[in-house]
Protein backbone atom coordinates (compact mmCIF):
# COMPACT_ATOMS: atom_id res chain seq x y z
CA UNK A 1 0.00 0.00 0.00
CA UNK A 2 1.16 3.09 -0.64
CA UNK A 3 -0.34 6.52 1.07
CA UNK A 4 -0.57 10.82 -0.51
CA UNK A 5 -1.34 13.59 1.41
CA UNK A 6 -2.78 16.69 -0.04
CA UNK A 7 -1.89 19.39 2.78
CA UNK A 8 -4.97 22.08 2.15
CA UNK A 9 -5.01 23.34 5.66
CA UNK A 10 -8.65 21.72 7.40
CA UNK A 11 -9.45 20.31 4.28
CA UNK A 12 -6.51 18.28 3.87
CA UNK A 13 -6.69 14.22 3.34
CA UNK A 14 -5.50 11.31 2.89
CA UNK A 15 -5.20 9.14 -0.56
CA UNK A 16 -4.24 5.45 0.10
CA UNK A 17 -3.41 3.50 -3.09
CA UNK A 18 -2.93 -0.45 -3.22
CA UNK A 19 -4.41 -3.93 -4.36
CA UNK A 20 -6.53 -5.35 -1.62
CA UNK A 21 -7.72 -2.02 0.35
CA UNK A 22 -11.54 -2.51 -0.16
CA UNK A 23 -10.93 -5.23 2.34
CA UNK A 24 -9.49 -2.25 4.67
CA UNK A 25 -12.05 0.45 3.20
CA UNK A 26 -14.38 0.14 6.73
CA UNK A 27 -11.02 0.29 8.98
CA UNK A 28 -9.84 3.41 7.03
CA UNK A 29 -12.88 5.32 7.50
CA UNK A 30 -13.71 4.78 11.09
CA UNK A 31 -10.12 5.94 11.23
CA UNK A 32 -10.68 9.55 9.36
CA UNK A 33 -14.51 9.74 10.50
CA UNK A 34 -16.42 9.51 13.76
CA UNK A 35 -19.52 7.77 12.49
CA UNK A 36 -22.11 4.61 12.65
CA UNK A 37 -23.60 5.31 9.41
CA UNK A 38 -23.16 6.24 5.82
CA UNK A 39 -24.11 6.10 2.02
CA UNK A 40 -23.40 4.44 -0.65
CA UNK A 41 -23.78 6.04 -4.25
CA UNK A 42 -22.93 3.68 -6.85
CA UNK A 43 -24.26 2.17 -10.48
CA UNK A 44 -25.82 -0.79 -10.62
CA UNK A 45 -22.60 -2.36 -12.62
CA UNK A 46 -20.50 -1.85 -10.09
CA UNK A 47 -23.24 -2.45 -6.99
CA UNK A 48 -22.70 -6.11 -8.25
CA UNK A 49 -18.65 -6.30 -8.41
CA UNK A 50 -18.15 -4.35 -5.17
CA UNK A 51 -21.60 -2.84 -3.52
CA UNK A 52 -22.67 -6.00 -1.58
CA UNK A 53 -19.12 -6.70 -0.33
CA UNK A 54 -18.20 -3.11 0.89
CA UNK A 55 -22.16 -3.25 2.90
CA UNK A 56 -20.97 -6.14 4.25
CA UNK A 57 -17.10 -4.76 5.24
CA UNK A 58 -19.10 -1.70 6.96
CA UNK A 59 -21.27 -3.77 9.09
CA UNK A 60 -19.02 -6.37 10.43
CA UNK A 61 -17.29 -2.78 11.85
CA UNK A 62 -20.50 -1.75 13.28
CA UNK A 63 -21.35 0.88 10.76
CA UNK A 64 -25.06 0.74 8.84
CA UNK A 65 -24.70 1.73 5.57
CA UNK A 66 -27.66 2.66 2.84
CA UNK A 67 -26.95 2.04 -0.84
CA UNK A 68 -28.35 4.12 -3.51
CA UNK A 69 -27.85 3.33 -7.28
CA UNK A 70 -27.80 5.42 -10.81
CA UNK A 71 -28.35 4.30 -13.88
CA UNK A 72 -24.67 3.89 -15.83
CA UNK A 73 -23.90 6.73 -18.48
CA UNK A 74 -22.50 10.34 -18.32
CA UNK A 75 -26.30 11.07 -19.81
CA UNK A 76 -27.27 10.73 -15.95
CA UNK A 77 -24.83 12.65 -15.17
CA UNK A 78 -27.67 15.81 -14.06
CA UNK A 79 -29.68 17.89 -12.19
CA UNK A 80 -32.91 15.15 -12.13
CA UNK A 81 -30.34 12.26 -11.19
CA UNK A 82 -29.22 14.86 -8.05
CA UNK A 83 -32.72 15.73 -7.29
CA UNK A 84 -33.65 12.00 -7.33
CA UNK A 85 -30.65 11.23 -5.01
CA UNK A 86 -31.66 13.95 -2.51
CA UNK A 87 -35.31 12.72 -2.21
CA UNK A 88 -33.61 9.66 -1.33
CA UNK A 89 -31.32 10.51 1.03
CA UNK A 90 -34.01 12.55 3.15
CA UNK A 91 -36.24 9.41 3.13
CA UNK A 92 -32.91 7.13 4.68
CA UNK A 93 -32.67 9.96 6.89
CA UNK A 94 -28.91 10.94 5.98
CA UNK A 95 -27.65 14.11 8.65
CA UNK A 96 -25.00 16.58 7.91
CA UNK A 97 -22.78 14.35 9.63
CA UNK A 98 -23.75 11.81 7.28
CA UNK A 99 -20.74 10.57 4.61
CA UNK A 100 -21.56 9.73 0.98
CA UNK A 101 -19.21 6.94 -0.57
CA UNK A 102 -18.76 7.55 -4.00
CA UNK A 103 -17.69 3.85 -5.02
CA UNK A 104 -17.04 3.66 -8.86
CA UNK A 105 -15.61 5.75 -11.98
CA UNK A 106 -15.59 9.35 -12.83
CA UNK A 107 -19.23 9.83 -13.32
CA UNK A 108 -20.47 8.39 -9.72
CA UNK A 109 -17.39 10.65 -8.22
CA UNK A 110 -18.37 13.80 -10.13
CA UNK A 111 -22.47 13.24 -9.42
CA UNK A 112 -22.32 11.97 -5.74
CA UNK A 113 -19.63 14.28 -4.80
CA UNK A 114 -22.08 17.53 -6.40
CA UNK A 115 -24.43 15.68 -3.94
CA UNK A 116 -22.39 15.68 -1.28
CA UNK A 117 -21.11 19.46 -1.32
CA UNK A 118 -24.70 20.42 -1.64
CA UNK A 119 -27.08 19.02 0.31
CA UNK A 120 -27.78 19.68 3.97
CA UNK A 121 -24.49 23.05 2.41
CA UNK A 122 -22.33 19.91 2.76
CA UNK A 123 -21.83 15.80 3.67
CA UNK A 124 -18.03 14.27 4.29
CA UNK A 125 -17.46 12.72 1.07
CA UNK A 126 -15.25 9.81 0.68
CA UNK A 127 -14.15 8.52 -3.05
CA UNK A 128 -13.55 4.44 -3.68
CA UNK A 129 -12.68 5.01 -6.71
CA UNK A 130 -12.61 1.36 -8.82
CA UNK A 131 -11.79 3.07 -12.52
CA UNK A 132 -8.32 3.45 -13.64
CA UNK A 133 -9.20 7.52 -14.80
CA UNK A 134 -11.35 8.30 -11.42
CA UNK A 135 -8.36 6.62 -9.53
CA UNK A 136 -5.80 8.87 -11.23
CA UNK A 137 -7.86 11.86 -11.64
CA UNK A 138 -11.12 12.81 -10.94
CA UNK A 139 -11.37 11.44 -7.36
CA UNK A 140 -8.18 13.69 -6.60
CA UNK A 141 -8.62 18.18 -5.99
CA UNK A 142 -12.40 18.50 -5.32
CA UNK A 143 -13.47 19.30 -8.59
CA UNK A 144 -16.93 17.94 -8.57
CA UNK A 145 -19.80 19.10 -11.20
CA UNK A 146 -23.12 17.89 -13.35
CA UNK A 147 -23.79 18.20 -17.14
CA UNK A 148 -26.28 20.62 -18.31
CA UNK A 149 -27.76 21.94 -21.78
CA UNK A 150 -25.21 19.19 -23.57
CA UNK A 151 -22.30 20.89 -21.91
CA UNK A 152 -19.87 18.68 -19.52
CA UNK A 153 -19.49 19.75 -16.27
CA UNK A 154 -21.38 23.57 -16.48
CA UNK A 155 -22.82 23.34 -12.98
CA UNK A 156 -20.04 22.30 -9.87
CA UNK A 157 -18.30 23.16 -6.72
CA UNK A 158 -14.61 22.99 -5.08
CA UNK A 159 -15.27 20.30 -2.61
CA UNK A 160 -12.25 17.75 -1.29
CA UNK A 161 -13.15 14.27 0.32
CA UNK A 162 -12.11 13.35 3.54
CA UNK A 163 -10.51 10.23 2.38
CA UNK A 164 -9.75 8.84 -0.98
CA UNK A 165 -9.42 4.93 -1.10
CA UNK A 166 -8.07 3.56 -4.50
CA UNK A 167 -7.63 -0.25 -4.61
CA UNK A 168 -6.27 -0.87 -7.48
CA UNK A 169 -7.27 -5.37 -7.52
CA UNK A 170 -10.56 -3.20 -8.90
CA UNK A 171 -8.72 -2.26 -12.09
CA UNK A 172 -8.87 -6.16 -13.21
CA UNK A 173 -12.28 -5.90 -13.86
CA UNK A 174 -12.38 -2.89 -15.80
CA UNK A 175 -13.19 -3.61 -19.89
CA UNK A 176 -9.95 -3.17 -21.66
CA UNK A 177 -11.69 0.13 -23.65
CA UNK A 178 -12.48 1.36 -19.86
CA UNK A 179 -8.85 0.54 -19.02
CA UNK A 180 -7.55 2.53 -21.60
CA UNK A 181 -9.51 5.48 -21.19
CA UNK A 182 -8.22 5.96 -17.44
CA UNK A 183 -4.48 5.56 -19.61
CA UNK A 184 -5.53 9.00 -21.68
CA UNK A 185 -5.30 10.63 -17.78
CA UNK A 186 -2.02 9.35 -16.89
CA UNK A 187 -0.20 9.96 -20.28
CA UNK A 188 -1.67 13.18 -19.88
CA UNK A 189 -0.30 13.32 -16.25
CA UNK A 190 3.27 12.42 -17.63
CA UNK A 191 3.13 14.88 -20.59
CA UNK A 192 1.82 17.46 -18.33
CA UNK A 193 4.26 17.19 -15.10
CA UNK A 194 6.85 14.43 -15.83
CA UNK A 195 9.13 13.07 -18.39
CA UNK A 196 10.52 10.62 -16.65
CA UNK A 197 7.43 9.07 -15.87
CA UNK A 198 6.27 9.19 -19.62
CA UNK A 199 9.56 7.01 -20.39
CA UNK A 200 8.43 4.40 -17.22
CA UNK A 201 4.68 4.20 -19.11
CA UNK A 202 6.31 3.67 -22.20
CA UNK A 203 9.31 1.11 -20.98
CA UNK A 204 6.50 -1.04 -19.14
CA UNK A 205 3.35 -0.95 -21.21
CA UNK A 206 3.16 -4.55 -21.72
CA UNK A 207 3.05 -5.07 -18.18
CA UNK A 208 0.71 -2.12 -18.05
CA UNK A 209 -1.46 -3.75 -20.13
CA UNK A 210 -1.48 -7.31 -18.43
CA UNK A 211 -2.05 -4.99 -15.26
CA UNK A 212 0.54 -6.46 -13.55
CA UNK A 213 -0.41 -5.58 -10.12
CA UNK A 214 2.96 -3.73 -8.85
CA UNK A 215 3.59 -1.51 -12.25
CA UNK A 216 -0.04 -0.87 -11.97
CA UNK A 217 -0.05 0.19 -8.43
CA UNK A 218 3.08 1.86 -9.26
CA UNK A 219 1.95 4.35 -12.12
CA UNK A 220 -1.31 4.95 -9.84
CA UNK A 221 0.24 6.28 -7.40
CA UNK A 222 2.94 8.41 -9.57
CA UNK A 223 0.02 9.69 -11.63
CA UNK A 224 -1.91 10.92 -8.57
CA UNK A 225 1.08 11.69 -6.87
CA UNK A 226 1.42 14.47 -9.97
CA UNK A 227 -2.16 15.47 -9.46
CA UNK A 228 -1.68 15.92 -5.72
CA UNK A 229 0.75 18.26 -6.24
CA UNK A 230 -0.35 20.32 -8.84
CA UNK A 231 -3.82 20.84 -6.51
CA UNK A 232 -1.93 21.76 -3.45
CA UNK A 233 -0.27 24.79 -5.48
CA UNK A 234 -3.71 25.95 -6.99
CA UNK A 235 -6.38 24.11 -5.48
CA UNK A 236 -8.87 26.61 -6.93
CA UNK A 237 -8.04 26.13 -10.55
CA UNK A 238 -7.03 30.02 -10.75
CA UNK A 239 -3.34 29.16 -12.53
CA UNK A 240 -1.16 26.65 -12.46
CA UNK A 241 -4.04 23.88 -12.15
CA UNK A 242 -4.99 24.79 -15.61
CA UNK A 243 -2.45 22.15 -16.79
CA UNK A 244 -4.91 19.77 -16.09
CA UNK A 245 -6.87 20.63 -18.83
CA UNK A 246 -4.68 19.74 -21.68
CA UNK A 247 -6.27 17.48 -24.05
CA UNK A 248 -9.68 18.91 -22.26
CA UNK A 249 -10.06 21.76 -23.96
CA UNK A 250 -10.77 20.01 -27.63
CA UNK A 251 -11.78 16.88 -25.55
CA UNK A 252 -14.62 18.51 -23.65
CA UNK A 253 -16.46 19.49 -26.76
CA UNK A 254 -15.93 16.44 -28.43
CA UNK A 255 -17.99 14.58 -25.89
CA UNK A 256 -19.90 17.36 -26.16
CA UNK A 257 -20.70 17.16 -29.92
CA UNK A 258 -20.54 13.15 -29.60
CA UNK A 259 -23.57 13.56 -27.18
CA UNK A 260 -21.24 11.52 -24.78
CA UNK A 261 -20.78 8.57 -27.81
CA UNK A 262 -17.12 9.55 -27.37
CA UNK A 263 -16.21 8.07 -23.77
CA UNK A 264 -13.95 10.47 -21.76
CA UNK A 265 -10.41 9.05 -22.20
CA UNK A 266 -10.93 8.50 -25.88
CA UNK A 267 -12.18 12.43 -26.14
CA UNK A 268 -8.94 13.78 -24.03
CA UNK A 269 -6.50 11.52 -26.31
CA UNK A 270 -8.47 13.42 -29.25
CA UNK A 271 -7.83 16.32 -27.48
CA UNK A 272 -4.15 15.98 -26.62
CA UNK A 273 -3.52 15.57 -30.27
CA UNK A 274 -5.17 18.36 -31.58
CA UNK A 275 -3.66 20.31 -28.55
CA UNK A 276 -0.13 19.20 -29.32
CA UNK A 277 -0.59 19.82 -32.98
CA UNK A 278 -1.47 23.61 -31.84
CA UNK A 279 2.02 23.42 -30.25
CA UNK A 280 3.94 21.93 -32.80
CA UNK A 281 2.25 24.38 -35.70
CA UNK A 282 3.08 27.37 -33.46
CA UNK A 283 7.11 26.32 -32.74
CA UNK A 284 6.57 25.26 -29.24
CA UNK A 285 6.17 21.61 -29.61
CA UNK A 286 9.07 19.35 -31.26
CA UNK A 287 7.75 17.09 -33.60
CA UNK A 288 9.41 14.13 -32.27
CA UNK A 289 7.85 14.62 -29.15
CA UNK A 290 4.35 14.88 -30.56
CA UNK A 291 5.11 11.31 -32.51
CA UNK A 292 6.35 10.15 -29.44
CA UNK A 293 2.89 10.76 -27.59
CA UNK A 294 0.69 9.94 -30.60
CA UNK A 295 2.87 6.52 -30.74
CA UNK A 296 2.07 5.97 -27.09
CA UNK A 297 -1.70 6.70 -27.34
CA UNK A 298 -2.19 4.42 -29.80
CA UNK A 299 -0.14 1.17 -28.49
CA UNK A 300 -2.74 1.81 -25.45
CA UNK A 301 -5.68 1.67 -27.56
CA UNK A 302 -6.75 5.18 -27.61
CA UNK A 303 -7.38 7.05 -30.69
CA UNK A 304 -4.00 8.03 -32.94
CA UNK A 305 -5.73 10.17 -35.25
CA UNK A 306 -8.32 12.54 -35.30
CA UNK A 307 -11.79 11.04 -36.40
CA UNK A 308 -13.98 12.50 -38.96
CA UNK A 309 -15.93 15.23 -37.14
CA UNK A 310 -17.68 18.23 -37.30
CA UNK A 311 -14.76 21.60 -36.97
CA UNK A 312 -17.93 23.94 -36.96
CA UNK A 313 -19.20 22.36 -33.89
CA UNK A 314 -16.23 22.03 -32.03
CA UNK A 315 -15.09 25.30 -32.83
CA UNK A 316 -18.92 26.51 -31.42
CA UNK A 317 -18.52 24.23 -28.67
CA UNK A 318 -14.82 24.81 -27.56
CA UNK A 319 -16.28 29.29 -26.72
CA UNK A 320 -18.17 27.55 -24.06
CA UNK A 321 -15.32 25.92 -22.28
CA UNK A 322 -15.35 26.93 -18.32
CA UNK A 323 -11.76 28.49 -18.55
CA UNK A 324 -12.37 31.27 -20.97
CA UNK A 325 -11.84 34.46 -20.01
CA UNK A 326 -13.33 37.71 -21.46
CA UNK A 327 -14.36 35.41 -24.55
CA UNK A 328 -10.72 33.92 -25.60
CA UNK A 329 -10.35 29.96 -25.49
CA UNK A 330 -7.22 28.93 -23.22
CA UNK A 331 -5.12 26.41 -23.94
CA UNK A 332 -2.57 24.45 -21.62
CA UNK A 333 -0.05 23.64 -24.62
CA UNK A 334 3.49 21.51 -23.91
CA UNK A 335 7.03 23.41 -24.35
CA UNK A 336 8.05 20.30 -24.25
CA UNK A 337 7.29 16.61 -22.25
CA UNK A 338 7.04 17.83 -19.19
CA UNK A 339 6.70 21.36 -19.29
CA UNK A 340 3.35 23.51 -19.80
CA UNK A 341 2.61 27.03 -20.05
CA UNK A 342 -1.12 28.83 -20.54
CA UNK A 343 -2.11 31.31 -23.49
CA UNK A 344 -5.42 32.36 -24.75
CA UNK A 345 -3.55 33.28 -27.76
CA UNK A 346 -3.90 30.99 -30.25
CA UNK A 347 -6.19 31.95 -32.99
CA UNK A 348 -9.05 30.13 -34.94
CA UNK A 349 -7.36 29.19 -38.02
CA UNK A 350 -4.84 27.20 -35.97
CA UNK A 351 -6.96 25.25 -34.24
CA UNK A 352 -9.11 24.63 -37.04
CA UNK A 353 -6.05 23.74 -39.23
CA UNK A 354 -4.78 21.16 -36.17
CA UNK A 355 -8.54 19.33 -35.81
CA UNK A 356 -8.13 18.47 -39.65
CA UNK A 357 -4.39 19.00 -40.97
Amino acid sequence: MKSLKVELGERSYEIFIGSGLLDRSADLLCETLSTKKCVIITNPTVEKLYGGKLKELLSNSGLMSTLLTVPEGEQYKTLDSAGKLYQELTECFAERGTPILALGGGVIGDLAGFVASTYMRGVPLVHVPTTLLAQVDSSIGGKVAIDHGKLKNKIGTFYQPKLVIADTATLKTLPQKEFANGMAEVIKMAVIGDAAFFAFIKQNLDKINSRDEETVEEMVFRAAAIKASIVMQDERDNGLRNILNFGHTIGHAVESISKFKIAHGQAVAIGMIVEAKIAASMGIFEKYELDALETLLADTGLPAEIPDINTDKILQAVKHDKKNIAGKIRFALPHNIGDFYITDQVDTSTIRNAIEG
